[in-house]
């Protein structure tokens, strides 16, 4: 697997391009905004894309997903626990670009659930607190976790925001404390990291803080 990422839209997301080597098959993880880019972006890279992964519903991660759908004809992918949140457009905060909206997932997936999409085999590791729907993607093989706006270099996401949970957050990063230190993890803004950094670094992952 190769990552290819762009930041984009108006805070600066994340969005990433998980592309199998051999086959130039690829996954979307959240379509930011500027489909028109992320569109020259895949003809770029020379990739076939075969599936769009949201971690979580939040305007800055979705903007573009309805269009990539269309273009290309592939299912949109997110936990079953965001739905409700996905297509409400003020608990998503579309409404606050001027131009609200909803979306349905084609795919509601659940805790634990194997994807196998363009021949990339990840895991699905819910991750509520950011929303109560936040997930992971854990492509075990490779030694990659995309955090969306779960966990983040030296910080987690914040919880002041629809559906969001401190409580829930804390639990969800300790989780991900679990997994290989050697683990990179792709969040959803901010600089990439390691599960082993974090576990050393980040407050929110140490033992005797935020009530662990």
């Amino acid at each position: 697997m190769r990552v290819s990422q762009k930041v984009l839209g108006m805070v600066g997301t994340n969005c990433y391009l998980l592309i199998h080597e051999e086959t130039k098959e690829a996954v979307l993880v959240d379509p930011a905004d500027q489909a028109g880019r992320i569109n020259d972006w895949i003809r770029s890279e020379g990739c076939l894309l075969r599936a769009i992964y949201l971690t979580h519903g939040h305007f800055d991660h979705i903007l573009a997903a309805e269009e990539l759908r269309r273009n290309h004809q592939v299912p949109v992918c997110a936990l079953e626990a965001e739905a409700g949140l996905l297509n409400d457009p003020v608990k998503n905060l579309t409404y606050q670009t001027g131009d609200g909206f909803g979306l349905v997932p084609d795919r509601l997936l659940r805790d634990g659930e194997e994807l196998h999409y363009a021949g990339l085999d990840c895991k699905v590791i819910a991750t509520p607190g950011h929303t109560a729907g936040s997930c992971c993607y854990y492509f075990e093989k490779e030694q990659v976790l995309v955090s969306g706006d779960t966990l983040f270099a030296e910080s987690v996401g914040r919880t002041d925001l629809p559906t969001g949970n401190t409580r829930q957050i804390l639990a969800s990063v300790r989780k991900l404390k679990d997994l290989p230190a050697s683990v990179q993890v792709l969040p959803g803004h901010g600089e990439s990291t390691t599960i082993g950094y974090e576990a050393q670094y980040n407050p929110y992952l140490q033992e005797g803080r935020f009530g662990w």
